[in-house]
């Protein structure tokens, strides 16, 4: 080694052994700080309680998700590949564009007619009719013809259609027989072309909660609303107009724009069911949010809002079909309108197997 290298070599040296001390320094000072917060999780109740509890919430989430997961048999939404490349191929993408857009075709100003209130069919219907206990149209079309509750008369799909018009979209019935509707119909025959007539798919319509042993809340359905939903609803539960102010980015729910009082959403357990996996916006089954309680104090709070109304004197002219949370009678039971719109629902429930059970004998 020559002379002119030492210096170097010497200088490295220093260099390391610094850098080395300051490496140990900071092991020391990280270990001393370990220590410490370890001791201090020992002797403070208050902070292991709070990380027990996150820790068991953790692992509740997380056996919740387990012991509900979506089977493998459940339905799903063909693969759009499998649409047919013809003029009927044409009616269901058209039909599925006006389930998207509906008030482009049929709001307030709608190129085909103006028959409804602004909404779109996926308000409820989500991402197209298609979406796991978000309403989807997976039985829809395999349901009909068959005997409607409400009507006590047999029914065609094309008059469901009518009634989420007159209902949900607060509006007027469109042609049946023209090219929209059947469009529609297309698109939902097309959804459910791989369901069994008769069968239940899993995932269909809204998840039916167990009912609770008190009453729903509007009040503390009110704080579940302000926490969870006002920042896209609006405080006046107004919703959000798109750019265009053809229709909504965020649907009204209540209000002159919303779906009136004779519509399925008017139900409790319809809109429980429906927030539950489904709000806030995002949210999918399994992975909900919202506790049962929330979801359905959250529907008391928005139910309890100003809305349209339709006559509904002529529904369910067979009373024992009438479901028990219709808000509005007259009902076989005795229980008043407040309890069938807000529960408890159990009483009732008990009550009518009472009465069918004295009917029988």
């Amino acid at each position: 080694m020559s002379e002119e290298t030492k210096p170097n070599q010497t200088h490295k040296t220093l260099i390391y052994t610094a850098k080395s001390i300051v490496l140990v320094s900071l092991l020391f000072i990280l270990c001393s700080l370990i220590g410490i917060s370890v001791c201090y999780w020992k002797d403070s109740p208050d902070l292991r309680n709070t990380t027990n509890q996150a820790v068991v919430a953790v692992e509740a989430t997380k056996s919740l998700i387990k012991a509900n997961p979506i089977p493998a048999d459940a339905w799903k939404s063909p693969e759009e590949s499998t649409i047919p490349a013809d003029e009927y191929g044409n009616m269901i993408r058209y039909g599925r564009e006006l389930v998207k857009n509906t008030a482009q075709y049929f709001g307030p100003n709608g190129s085909v007619a103006r028959i409804s209130n602004g909404m779109n069919c996926q308000n409820c219907h989500l991402e197209a009719g298609t979406k796991t206990f978000g309403n989807n149209y997976s039985v829809f079309f395999a349901s009909y013809p068959k005997k409607s509750a409400r009507s006590g008369k047999m029914a065609e799909a094309t008059e469901r259609i009518a009634d989420c018009f007159q209902r949900s979209l607060n509006g007027k019935v469109p042609d049946l027989s023209g090219k929209e509707v059947q469009a529609m119909l297309a698109y939902m025959k097309w959804l459910g072309s791989e369901q069994e007539k008769g069968k239940k798919a899993f995932g269909s319509g809204t998840e039916k909660l167990k009912y609770m042993d008190r009453a729903a809340d509007p009040q503390k359905g009110l704080l579940v609303y302000q926490n969870k939903c006002q920042s896209c609803h609006g405080q006046d539960g107004a919703g959000v107009r798109t750019e265009d102010q053809l229709a909504y980015v965020y649907p009204p729910l209540w209000g002159k724009h919303s779906y009136n009082d004779g519509a399925g959403m008017y139900r409790l357990s319809n809109f429980a069911g429906f927030v539950k996996n489904n709000m806030p916006f995002g949210i999918s089954y399994p992975d909900a949010q919202l506790t049962d309680e929330e979801s359905w104090d959250v529907a008391a709070f928005v139910n309890s809002q100003p809305r349209p109304h339709k006559a509904q004197k002529e529904d369910y002219p067979d009373r024992t079909k009438k479901p028990i949370d219709a808000p509005y009678g007259p009902y076989l039971d005795g229980f008043s309108e407040q309890q069938h719109k807000y529960g408890p629902f159990s009483p009732i429930v008990l009550a009518l197997k009472e009465l069918e059970s004295g009917s029988d004998h």
